[in-house]
């Protein structure tokens, strides 16, 4: 399959990539409970972001074969989200529900931070914040050399970035080369939940405004509703369109989102569920899905 209908056959429905995005919520719950570690808050909020990128058609891959050439890549930089990425990846179907509960055990594929040389769908081991948007245009860089020599267009790079590790400095110097190469084939989106380990981004050490950095750096920039379906497939659908640089896509979230008593409180960035609050997380979630699961059967 070439490219392009790797891209088009994974594609949902709005109503259905919600659904998704609910289930990754519950599967993130359970295996965190089961693990008794992780981050649950940056995993939260950025699930309707990793479902619809994974299933709108804007980005390419093989759910069959993880290591088809013709797909395009994606880099977790904010590598402590492993759950959201493994519980999108579960949906892809490289990994199982039963799998899932394996997550930082010993001799488990699924380890804190995403180990591409255990768990099919990683590309990158990434973990150390700063480093995904480099490796990033490095990628997207290599693509554009390729396609000049074979003719064909120039394979896709899609990389997740946190607001708080944007204070790192090597962000910016990879910000700079993507800017000047013209990398248009390289999509940066940040999870902009305003919250890191010790509090507020905005109080420990504000980044915006972020929309004129990244302008400032060559980048096309789309402001979104990171919780929107609708929104976030817009959105990656302009910036897959614009063809004269590479493209920021800053998502507003809710660090949390989908559980109440996690919702803006930086308690829950690295602190896993204990067996009650677990329950209480998945029955706030499952309430929400049943909603959508009658939305989906009705559409």
């Amino acid at each position: 399959m070439t490219t392009e209908s790797l891209r088009s056959a994974c594609a949902r429905t709005d109503d259905e990539i919600a659904l998704i995005a609910n289930h990754m919520r519950h599967d993130i719950i359970t295996m965190l409970e089961a693990s008794g570690t992780g981050h649950p808050g940056g995993s939260l909020s950025a699930a309707d972001i990793l479902a619809t990128l994974y299933f709108s058609g804007v980005m390419g891959y093989d759910p069959a074969d993880p290591e088809n050439p013709e797909r395009d890549r994606f880099v977790l930089s904010k590598g402590h989200i492993a759950p959201g990425f493994y519980a999108v990846l579960a949906q892809v179907g490289y990994l199982t529900k039963d799998e899932l509960l394996t997550l930082r055990k010993l001799g488990s594929r699924l380890q804190g931070h995403p180990d591409s040389n255990m768990c099919p769908g990683v590309e990158v081991c990434t973990g150390s914040l700063g480093q995904g948007l480099s490796v990033s245009a490095g990628i997207a860089l290599g693509f554009q050399l390729d396609a000049k020599a074979t003719g064909a267009a120039p394979r896709r790079v899609f990389a997740l970035t946190g607001d708080g590790e944007l204070q790192e400095g090597q962000n910016w110097e990879a910000l700079m080369f993507a800017g000047n190469h013209g990398l248009n084939n390289l999509v940066a989106v940040v999870d902009n939940n305003n919250l890191q380990i010790d509090g507020h981004v905005s109080d420990i050490n504000d980044i915006q405004p972020l929309a004129d950095k990244f302008k400032a750096f060559k980048w096309h920039v789309i402001e979104t509703d990171g919780h929107s379906v609708p929104d976030i497939r817009a959105a990656l659908e302009e910036a897959v369109a614009h063809e004269e640089g590479p493209v920021a896509i800053i998502a507003k979230t809710i660090k949390g989102k989908g559980v109440s008593f996690m919702e803006d409180q930086c308690k829950w960035h690295g602190n896993a569920p204990d067996a009650e609050q677990a329950a209480a997380a998945l029955k706030e979630i499952d309430a929400v899905g049943e909603r959508l699961a009658a939305a989906v059967k009705e559409a």
